[in-house]
């Protein structure tokens, strides 16, 4: 399996980062490879929403099935897929002092046939591409909170 955590701060309230982390609609804005993501039924996650996923990772395309599995008090979700490739996580944002919040997105993908014996660079590259998605996150709500 691979585990991943990965976490950045934001300048900006929690509600505002949570109005993009929380809206499955939204995430090829900061995604990426993620090309197309449609939640059923649209809005903000609300458990048992599922999603149809299209994305590239690695050179591939791949078609993930998700369903929302809870979304807890505050602003935290937790996911898992139904079909394509098998992962779970969640996303949270956590509100800080001065109007900052801390967003943490934990994945965990296992990796099936030939895949597993490259789990140790997928690994890598996942972690590389989650630390890019919430720099492009932070941007945006940056961005929105200054205009």
């Amino acid at each position: 399996m691979i585990g991943l955590r990965v976490e950045t701060e934001v300048d900006g309230p929690a509600a505002r980062v949570w109005e993009l982390l929380g809206d499955y609609r939204r995430d090829p804005e900061w995604r990426a490879g993620v090309t197309t993501m449609d939640p059923s039924p649209a809005g903000p996650a609300a458990p048992g929403q599922t999603t149809d996923e299209q994305m590239r990772f690695a050179g591939r395309a791949y078609r993930n099935g998700g369903r929302v599995e809870s979304v807890g008090p505050g602003r935290t979700l937790s996911w898992r897929t139904t079909s394509g490739i098998d992962a779970d996580g969640s996303r949270t944002v956590e509100e800080l002092p001065g109007g900052r919040s801390r967003v943490r997105v934990q994945t965990n993908v296992r990796p099936d046939g030939v895949n597993r014996l490259l789990a140790p660079v997928l690994g890598v590259l996942l972690r590389r591409q989650l630390v890019g998605d919430l720099r492009r996150l932070r941007a945006l709500v940056e961005r929105a909170t200054a205009g």
